[in-house]
């Protein structure tokens, strides 16, 4: 199978829309968080790092004759980084540096008025979001037409009596829409194909298309090592790699992560594995109550759901934009809960918009307001409304949360990373409430 063709990112400046994604993140959430704290009476809280001794800053490098800062000067007032950040910052990489500049808008984000919406598809009422631009229709496109031929003649993976289903997925726009900055078509496909393969896992696997909860978990251990690699005895590696063509879901994921894993750099790709662990891990924690036909408490559902959830996306959104965010920095627990709170808020948004394509099908199908309204008492349409609330609350706290760890971490890599998770949180939103071929609202209004 051919590797993917990926050309250096062109050292220029993002495009405008991009320059615009996950700006409102940055300036409204370090407002909202100033809100908050102040009226405890306690100044704004940024992330602390432990300070082990580092060597100086490196010599900035030069990047189409423009010279470079490893630091982003910090707002008037904010803390010096910590010292042991001094080891892992350094300039930009990928895309030009005028690019990775923080550009804040002045005016503070506001939920949305349906009003100053397209006429396609209508957003939940309350819910905090924030509008995107519609996505590039070329690139759209030519994402679709690639990803239809990936599947239908690479990996084999829907017969012919799925196509409009495939179709209405709308996975093209989906992912052009989350990811604006992607540098060329090539980078969009390494998103677009996983997205495709997680989806067949988890509708061959686990739900539409013949999934169960029996035997899921071998299933899924199965399939991982399509992601993962089984390193073993001789006599038994030719039956492994045999088995990865054995079906749809398999054949996916090891074609989706051999293009990956050629254009992204080992902790890149090895961050992916991770979180497609934790992903899997909270399929079989959703299996298990479905075989015991237990509704699990609120709390417990939300766990479920920061693992089953749309975390892998986001956090390869360096890979698809064409640069590397450290290690060292990904790593560090502030940058984790960024993503964590990402991956939670967009999944209740899910929850949200499918809603009453579950309720039509057939079986009962966990979702937040299911669970409310079943461990809480409360009406359908008040645990539905509920589950908004519980969706705003995480959406503000990754904000703040966000802001907090750029106050913390301004180095422009940083920057760029945290403004890509937050463009794929409103891209996310945006495909959810336009794509009217999978979802409908509930008349709770």
């Amino acid at each position: 199978m051919p590797a993917p063709e990926l050309p250096p990112p062109p050292q220029s400046s993002l495009p405008d829309a991009a320059s615009h994604f996950g700006t409102h993140l940055l300036a409204a959430a370090a407002a909202h968080a100033a809100e908050i704290e102040a009226s405890n009476g306690r100044p704004p809280r940024v992330p602390s790092f432990p300070t082990p001794s580092a060597p100086p800053f490196p010599a900035p490098p030069t990047v189409s004759g423009a010279a470079t800062s490893p630091l982003h000067p910090p707002a008037a007032g904010a803390p010096a980084p910590s010292t042991d950040l001094t080891r892992i910052l350094r300039g930009p990489t990928g895309l030009g540096t005028e690019s990775l500049r923080l550009i804040l808008r002045e005016e503070a984000p506001v939920p949305s008025q349906p009003s100053a919406q397209p006429a396609e598809g209508k957003p939940v009422p309350g819910l905090y979001y924030h509008p995107v631009p519609e996505p590039d229709p070329v690139r759209v496109e030519e994402v679709s037409r690639r990803i239809k031929s990936w599947a239908l003649d690479e990996v084999a993976l829907y017969p012919e009596d799925w196509e409009q289903e495939f179709d209405g997925f709308s996975v093209g726009r989906y992912m052009v829409a989350c990811h604006p900055d992607a540098p060329t078509i090539d980078h969009l496909m390494l998103a677009t194909r996983l997205m495709v393969a997680e989806n067949a896992v988890d509708d061959c696997y686990c739900e539409d298309h013949g999934g169960s909860p029996i035997g899921l978990g071998e299933r899924l251990l199965l399939a991982h090592t399509a992601l993962d690699p089984l390193h073993t005895a001789e006599e038994y590696q030719p039956q492994w790699a045999q088995s990865l063509h054995a079906d749809a879901p398999r054949r996916a994921y090891r074609s989706a992560m051999e293009y990956f894993v050629r254009a992204a750099g080992p902790s890149q790709a090895d961050r992916l594995r991770h979180d497609m662990a934790r992903l899997h891990m909270g399929y079989l924690a959703e299996a298990a109550w479905a075989q015991l036909d237990h509704v699990p408490e609120v709390w417990e559902y939300l766990a479920m759901r920061q693992f089953n959830n749309f975390r892998p996306c986001p956090t390869i959104t360096d890979t698809v934009g064409g640069y590397e965010l450290p290690a060292d920095l990904h790593a560090q627990a502030a940058m984790q809960k960024v993503i964590a709170l990402a991956g939670n808020a967009t999944t209740i948004v899910n929850d949200l918009y499918s809603y009453t394509k579950e309720l039509d099908s057939p079986g009962q199908h966990l979702n937040l307001p299911v669970v409310i309204a079943e461990r809480e008492g409360l009406s359908d349409r008040d645990a539905y409304l509920k589950s908004v609330e519980v969706h705003n609350e995480l959406m503000h706290a990754f904000e703040t949360e966000a802001a907090a760890l750029a106050v913390a971490c301004p180095a422009p890599n940083v920057q760029r990373f945290l403004r890509g998770v937050a463009a794929w949180v409103d891209g996310n939103h945006y495909w959810h409430r336009t794509n009217t071929y999978r979802y409908t609202l509930p008349d709770f209004w």
